[in-house]
């Protein structure tokens, strides 16, 4: 098992039929690869078994999360070059049937599996989730909620800071301090909502509650916060009670389809309707619709994927569905605009603001490695390495226009047209 890495490097690229653009350094201590790249730390053949056996993004995570493969160096540059070969490939079914057929292909396959070691691959890690029956029921989405949502509050203070807002901040200055992006961010969706002091505004999705305090706080609204978790209910109840705005600030543990006290002057739906799910969307769109009043606006926030050629159906990330958002969805932008109109709305506006989740996620990544130890301490090793790389790829991916993030304005406009937008765009009255 002598120089591992040499070994391991030679037999990659030649699986892969590209160089490896990341240095490796194996179990044994060997190092193999180009000098000056980020280093791939192989802790454990155990690695090489979990790719073997689910080649590509599943098995790396699983490999990451379990602590047998980790990064040193730049973290996002080593996430850059990896995703060239991992996510950027497309679908290699067929060129892997061909390769199948090459004999060197399948010696080098041999090879990594002795290198590899005892033939079957461990379990997964406990942080992994297992999807059990239907897609998007209510049950189905509360235990999703819940496995992302319900890690701890103390957690995500960690992660997001005395803002407690997840969700893409805005940035007007780069230089910007996360707070003040984040609450520039929630102004930008009041103005666009055009609230006023005694409307009545839905916030679903909320939270642990920044949207509904500061439309209240500032505007004057009477805010209603729906949410599955039940720690961010109490959160959220604790910020609203310490606030002073009980009286025009109600958080429910609610689902979205069991709303009934409309109508509503506006809605915010601010990192939500990634939970919907694509069998859902029209029914979720067509919903909100029916809540609001007569020229009342909707501000949906969502992230979106790049459409693909011929594609049918939403995508799903194997990573993200079973560490991260179990049952999440991303769907083009134009795909999300059809359905807000073909519930009856008129969209009027939609913003692109990818740049600015990379920004964030960058700040979320630096505040949880800053108190790596505590974030540990708080949850596991392994889920702490589940947000550290979720966060960190994700940056990536904004920033290489892989995904984005949008926010479509909406209204429900009367049967007289009258929409009550400003003549020129983007004047948020």
């Amino acid at each position: 098992m002598a120089d591992a890495a040499s070994r391991l490097h030679a037999l990659v690229e030649q699986l892969l039929g590209v160089p490896l653009p990341v240095r490796v350094r194996a179990w044994d201590g060997s190092q193999a690869g180009p000098p000056d790249a980020p280093v791939l730390v192989v802790h454990h053949r155990r690695a090489l078994r979990r790719l073997l056996f689910k080649p590509g993004e599943l098995g790396l995570a699983r490999a990451w999360v379990a602590g047998e493969l980790d990064i040193e160096g730049d973290l996002y540059l080593a996430l850059d070059l990896i995703s060239g070969l991992v996510w950027e490939r497309g679908d290699d079914t067929r060129t892997l049937a061909r390769a199948l057929g090459d004999p060197g292909f399948r010696t080098a396959v041999r090879e990594l599996l002795k290198l590899a070691g005892p033939p079957l691959p461990p379990a997964p890690p406990r942080e992994e989730v297992h999807r059990r029956g239907h897609l998007h029921t209510r049950r189905t989405d509360r235990r999703a909620i819940s496995h992302h949502y319900d890690v701890g509050n103390d957690f995500y203070e960690i992660v997001l800071g005395p803002s407690m807002v997840y969700s893409c901040a805005y940035w007007s200055d780069p230089g910007a301090g996360l707070e003040q992006a984040q609450d520039d961010k929630l102004e930008l969706v009041c103005r666009k909502l055009a609230l006023t002091p005694g409307q009545r505004l839905l916030d679903v999705g909320c939270g642990w509650g920044s949207m509904a305090i500061h439309a209240a706080r500032e505007h004057g609204v009477r805010v209603v916060g729906i949410t599955l978790s039940q720690e961010q209910a109490a959160y959220a109840r604790k910020r609203v009670a310490d606030a002073g705005l009980t009286d025009r600030v109600e958080i429910r543990v609610q689902d979205y389809r069991d709303v009934t006290d409309g109508p509503y002057d506006a809605i915010s739906s601010i990192g939500m309707a990634e939970h919907v799910g694509s069998e859902r969307y029209l029914a979720y769109a067509r919903d909100l619709y029916a809540l609001l009043t007569p020229g009342g606006r909707l501000l949906n926030h969502q992230i979106g994927r790049r459409p693909e050629r011929d594609e049918t159906g939403y995508h799903v990330d194997e990573f993200i569905d079973a560490y991260v958002f179990p049952d999440g969805e991303l769907a083009p932008v134009g795909d999300t605009v059809t359905q807000l109109e073909r519930a009856g709305f008129e969209v009027r506006d939609v913003e692109s603001i990818r740049e600015h989740y990379a920004l964030t996620l960058r700040r979320w990544v630096a505040r949880l490695e800053d108190e790596w130890a505590r974030a540990v301490r708080l949850t596991s090793p392994g889920r702490a390495r589940v947000w550290r790389l979720y966060m960190a790829a994700s940056a990536v991916a904004f920033e290489r226009n892989r995904i984005g993030v949008n926010q479509v304005l909406a209204v429900r406009t009367p049967q007289s047209g009258a929409s009550g937008m400003p003549l020129r765009s983007r004047v948020w009255q």
